[in-house]
């Protein structure tokens, strides 16, 4: 029987790129892509690999901030669901992790966010370490189709772990209409 490291790690991962969860919008990614939050496999370190932009980083990695406000990326869920728990990763990241970060969601029936959609807090601001897993447990019954990652002010997650119960039974965004399913 599998060992999870806090119970709600048992629900699926909705932030994985398997299931079609990928990021639609981002503040900035110029050190890493974004979409590296949805891989399946924990990060890893590739000592001495470089690439256009620096360092190598297996997460997604912003710039440092020269003004005010912060990073952030929208992201939409291959399956929606009720989140239970989240795992902010940011495993490898020792300098340049965000001291914290905050989740939003919405859910949307057809296509993607507006400026007009209403986003409801999942996670509010919780600080963060280096090189570390952050468990939050979430007790939300409602159900999200996209989330809002944000990092304060800026700086690298190796990892965005979203564990839910999934609202959708045996089918994903990439196969079901959004007119056809409803949230519960």
């Amino acid at each position: 029987m599998k060992a999870y490291a806090v119970p709600f790690e048992k629900y699926v991962n909705l932030a994985d790129a398997r299931l079609g969860t990928k990021a639609i919008s981002v503040t900035d990614d110029w050190f890493a892509d974004v979409n590296r939050l949805f891989q399946p496999t924990p990060a890893v370190w590739k000592e001495g690999v470089f690439d256009d932009n620096g360092k190598w980083m297996d997460g997604w990695e912003s710039r440092r901030k020269r003004f005010e406000g912060y990073d952030s990326a929208v992201i939409r869920l291959g399956v929606p669901g009720s989140i239970k728990g989240v795992d902010i990763d940011t495993s490898f990241f020792t300098g340049n992790f965000p001291p914290s970060a905050s989740l939003e969601g919405c859910f949307v029936a057809e296509g993607d966010p507006t400026d007009a959609t209403q986003w409801t807090e999942v996670l509010g601001a919780v600080e963060l370490q280096g090189n570390s897993h952050h468990y939050h447990e979430i007790n939300n019954a409602q159900a999200f189709t996209h989330l809002r990652f944000n990092i304060y002010p800026d700086g690298g997650v190796a990892r965005l772990r979203v564990y839910a119960y999934r609202s959708v039974t045996g089918a994903t965004l990439a196969t079901t209409s959004r007119s056809t399913w409803q949230p519960h």
